[in-house]
């Protein structure tokens, strides 16, 4: 996992909400909302492991 890769997620996610918004449909606005949410999670356990590495001396 990798903020970047997270990042990514994120913004596929919010193309597929507007796109779904655009089309009226639900599904697809669904979908991205649960892509987003997948791509902060990775973002942020890559910023927690990054933390314990800096913290634990390790890189």
């Amino acid at each position: 996992m990798s903020k970047a890769k997270g990042k990514a997620k994120q913004a596929k996610g919010k193309l597929k909400e507007t796109a779904g918004g655009a089309m009226d449909d639900k599904r697809m606005q669904a979908e991205g909302h649960a892509e987003r949410a997948s791509g902060k999670a990775e973002e942020m356990v890559s910023e927690a492991a990054d933390k314990a590495r800096k913290g634990s001396g390790k890189s």
